[in-house]
């Protein structure tokens, strides 16, 4: 299909320093932009979030790819849990998933056990999934080689 280019992801936080101390200080996010409170704004009908609550929204990006991921908070309502099983995630390719695995549990962050990942294309590689503060699923993995 032409005309089709993928902007971002959005995640939903309860609180953006919080989730910053993630996404920023741990996998290298940049933060490109904040946007304050905006009563107006398209989230609120589309997410079908209560006009009582408010949002800030901040915009990531990696040194290679510019604007790629949004969290908006959301406070003054409560964020009900997500239901199981998880219905997204970001994947994300990291330098070094040690020391990304670190700075998670460091943070307190559920990190599963590692397991072997094999692509579609015969590469291998490491793959880990990592809970976000508000139950917000990342994958990171790293291709180590190729299989024989």
């Amino acid at each position: 299909m032409s005309g089709l280019r993928f902007q971002r992801a959005n995640y939903m936080v309860r609180d953006l320093d919080l989730a910053l101390s993630f996404y920023r200080d741990v996998l290298g996010f940049e933060v490109t932009f904040t946007l304050p409170p905006n009563p107006a704004s398209y989230s609120y009908p589309v997410f079908e979030i209560p006009r009582t609550a408010s949002m800030r929204f901040c915009v990531l990006s990696t040194s290679s790819q510019p604007r790629v991921l949004a969290l908006t908070e959301i406070s003054g309502i409560d964020l009900a849990p997500l239901p199981h099983p998880r219905r997204h995630a970001v994947v994300l390719e990291v330098d070094d998933p040690d020391a990304v695995m670190a700075g998670a549990r460091a943070l307190g962050l559920q990190v599963y056990a590692e397991e072997l990942l094999k692509t579609h294309d015969g590469r291998l590689g490491r793959e880990i999934g990592i809970v976000d503060f508000d139950d917000n699923l990342v994958v990171i993995y790293k291709i180590t080689g190729v299989s024989s």
